[in-house]
């Protein structure tokens, strides 16, 4: 692994990269909206414009990270071991010493690689700037920015993942488990002024990610939506949430389900908010990331139980999030329904 950095102010550019309507702009500002909440409704205008015309930018996903999430909040740092659940998957982490373990933002990474690879049809990843990452996700830069990126790719790098199912069909125990890493190797060049290398600077950056994670984003290839993953950057809780209820609603098929809350691998488990001490503070938290969820998909078919106790989701396929076409698969381009389904 190597870094290579060169540590200066970026120039403070703006990130968002799309507008709003020509009619609700001037309106929100006569309401002297401040610029956050302004690029907000930006960003779920943008998305839905794009998915109303089919016009959606994807991106690629991890399987083990839409079934359970990674740390939300950065973990104490004598904390090396995380572990999640969901139903009969489960995820553990184990975290360098040095680094400690992925969290927050960090779940951009694999976002970005995967997608990257897949593109360049390669687990040997390609790119000219660090800083790209940023762009993509239209994330402002500037060196604190640039800095969190060094370090995550550092904690993306060092971490072991431990991702399988136990399942017990016909009364026999039946164990799928897969160890792995993220990356063999990094060469990662961190040009942090305002003179970036251009397309032809021979500082090439290269990823090489390991085998059996190439493996595992190319057979089981998640769509997501670039501007959803943008528009939630800064909010990892309820864009895991956002994610899983896009791959688990459609792959209901018709059906409706009740996910318990509380009980051991409930969706307090799987998403990584076991720090809330009372169900009452859980189930808050989950009804406003629900509502943002609804803010961005408003056809969302989940909701919380009366009781409290369950979230319900019904099938998407009437209304699905993702309608655009996705990547093509190793030898043809399938539909939607093939990928969201393996």
């Amino acid at each position: 692994m190597e870094f290579r950095t060169t540590i200066q102010p970026l120039p403070t550019t703006c990130g968002v990269g799309h507008r709003a309507d020509d009619a609700v702009s001037p309106a929100l500002s006569s309401f002297r909206i401040s610029k956050r909440r302004l690029k907000q409704v930006e960003s779920i205008e943008l998305i839905r414009e794009q998915r109303e015309r089919r016009q959606q930018q994807l991106a690629l996903h991890a399987r083990p990270f839409v079934f359970c999430g990674l740390p939300l909040r950065r973990p104490p740092t004598d904390q090396l071991l995380y572990s999640r659940s969901n139903g009969k998957f489960f995820l553990q982490v184990l975290g360098h010493p040095q680094f400690g373990l992925p969290f927050g933002e960090d779940r951009l990474i694999p976002i970005w690689m995967a997608t990257l690879a897949v593109r360049q049809r390669s687990r040997i990843v390609r790119f000219h700037r660090a800083s790209e990452m940023l762009d993509f996700f239209r994330l402002f830069k500037d060196g604190k920015r640039c800095h969190r990126i060094m370090e995550g790719f550092q904690r993306i790098f060092a971490s072991t993942i431990f991702f399988g199912c136990s399942d017990r069909p016909e009364g026999k125990l039946v164990l799928d488990w897969a160890r792995f890493h993220f990356f063999d190797r990094l060469h990662l060049w961190f040009h942090m002024d305002e003179t970036d290398p251009p397309p032809t600077s021979p500082d090439e950056n290269v990823v090489v990610l390991s085998e059996p994670f190439y493996e595992e984003i190319d057979a089981h290839r998640i769509p997501v939506e670039r501007e959803v993953v943008a528009a939630l950057a800064n909010a990892p809780g309820v864009l895991d949430l956002h994610l899983w209820l896009v791959w688990k609603t459609w792959s209901l098929n018709g059906h409706s389900v009740h996910i318990p809350l509380f009980t051991s691998g409930g969706l307090a488990d799987q998403l990584g908010s076991r720090e809330y001490s009372a169900d009452r503070f859980f189930r808050r938290k989950l009804s406003r990331w629900l509502a943002e969820v609804k803010s961005i998909w408003p056809q969302c078919p989940a909701q919380v139980s009366p009781d409290g106790q369950c979230l319900i989701l019904h099938s998407s396929r009437k209304a699905p999030a993702i309608v655009s076409l996705p990547f093509p698969a190793r030898h043809e381009m399938p539909g939607l329904r093939n990928i969201l389904q393996e």
